[in-house]
């Protein structure tokens, strides 16, 4: 559901508003220039299917197999920069080590099932780029877990799976989003029937592999500067 988490600290103040509007004019953010497309789905924590989080995608490709999106709880002004995702085309999924894949998703099902979409595109624009996601897999990673009113990124990067079957999404977060966006998951369902998945169909190690995984923080010897390899020219 939409969060509105106040974030402590002190206001902007008008001098670094006056910096940021000249830096803004000056430098050129290009990678964020190439951002050319906004998601809004769904993730739920690897490990607990109850933790859903509204989430909004602003994706660049690299290049036609492999975009990359910034992942924020609401499209305003003020959301907050909750994650990021990395998408990959079915053939480059395949090329992954097995043990790479459970931390990989499917995207198919949110696709076909309507409740991921492109606020405000266009039908005829959306299914074009719905067409090429719903092949796709993600790996998905959020640092800041608003859903439990955190006002700080705190903990640990938490890995975030997608949807895969009906009955999974909480029926009040997704009719909020409806009425928000003006959207209908099962209206736009049955404009979608005709998409089509991975051609090789879902892998069986994606999506957890069928289980949840957590993150864990294990204590290690760090290695001293010493033992880093040196070149001398």
């Amino acid at each position: 559901m939409s969060n509105h988490l106040q974030v402590p600290g002190e206001p902007t103040q008008t001098a670094t508003s006056l910096v940021e509007t000249a830096t803004g004019a000056i430098q050129g953010f290009r990678p964020i220039k190439s951002i050319h497309q906004h998601l809004c789905a769904f993730h739920f924590y690897g490990y607990d299917m109850t933790r859903q989080v509204e989430s909004h995608h602003y994706c660049a490709h690299q290049n036609e197999e492999m975009r990359q999106c910034l992942i924020y709880d609401s499209p305003g002004a003020d959301g907050k920069l909750i994650g990021l995702e990395y998408m990959i085309s079915e053939n480059l999924f395949l090329t992954l080590p097995d043990e790479e894949k459970p931390l990989w998703h499917s995207h198919e099902y949110e696709v076909k099932s309507g409740v991921l979409f492109l606020p405000g595109v266009p039908g005829p624009i959306e299914r074009h780029g719905l067409d090429t996601v719903c092949k796709t897999y993600g790996k998905t990673i959020h640092f800041w877990q608003v859903d439990k009113g955190d006002n700080l990124p705190l903990g640990l990067p938490q890995l975030m799976m997608a949807l895969t079957r009906d009955g999974q999404l909480y029926d009040e977060l997704a009719k909020d989003v409806e009425k928000r966006f003006g959207v209908s998951f099962e209206k736009e369902r049955a404009k979608r029937v005709e998409l089509r998945g991975p051609v090789h169909g879902i892998h069986p190690l994606a999506n957890g592999g069928g289980k949840g995984l957590i993150p864990k923080l294990r204590e290690v010897d760090c290695k001293p500067v010493d033992s880093v390899p040196r070149v001398f020219l």
